[in-house]
């Protein structure tokens, strides 16, 4: 069992939940599609990451869809006195300045933890990028987990989940069926 989380504590999780429902609707925002109740592992994509405000809307809509995750972040905000709030929130620190496989030591983890649900932004970064980096998909495919495609239109104020992918081996041809879901946000 991967470390407790706010999404699992006990009676904190259930608040949260309700806060972010309440949350969400006060501020005019609709929350669509559904996560799988089966599905134990996953690496869940949020696209297009564009802004601070997308971490935390992504929890409130995980939290609305009963999404238990965690995300990856760069190390710097894990650091004293935020690292424990925010490996509790879900987060698991990346050093992005060492030279490491960041794929291979996820995809171990999947190996690990049998409850283990991971979103990344596959853009790697809030900036205006011309490709999306190829982690998370090598991750996915590694570990041999589907991709859950998560978003957020924050022009239509909405949130949510596009579907599941599973992916075929092939990064190219799987990433243009993949981008597809996505271009009526980008």
């Amino acid at each position: 069992m991967w470390r407790n989380t706010m999404f699992t504590t006990p009676v904190i999780s259930s608040f949260l939940r309700f806060f972010s429902l309440v949350l969400l609707k006060v501020c005019g925002w609709k929350v669509e599609g559904s996560f799988p109740k089966d599905m134990r592992q996953c690496v869940l994509i949020a696209a297009p990451h564009t802004t601070n405000w997308d971490m935390p809307f992504s929890l409130m809509i995980a939290f609305a869809l009963r999404m238990p995750l965690h995300w990856v972040g760069k190390s710097s905000i894990f650091k004293f006195p935020f690292g424990f709030l925010m490996r509790w929130m879900g987060g698991i620190p990346v050093d992005r300045v060492k030279k490491n496989n960041m794929v291979d030591a996820t995809v171990d983890k999947f190996k690990t933890y049998p409850d283990l649900k991971i979103m990344m932004a596959p853009e790697g970064t809030r900036s205006q990028v011309t490709h999306w980096k190829s982690g998370f998909y090598h991750i996915a495919d590694g570990a041999g987990v589907p991709i859950v495609l998560g978003f957020i239109d924050y022009k239509n104020k909405r949130g949510g989940i596009l579907g599941v992918f599973h992916t075929q081996g092939n990064y190219e041809d799987d990433l243009k069926l993949i981008q597809k879901y996505y271009q009526p946000y980008m």
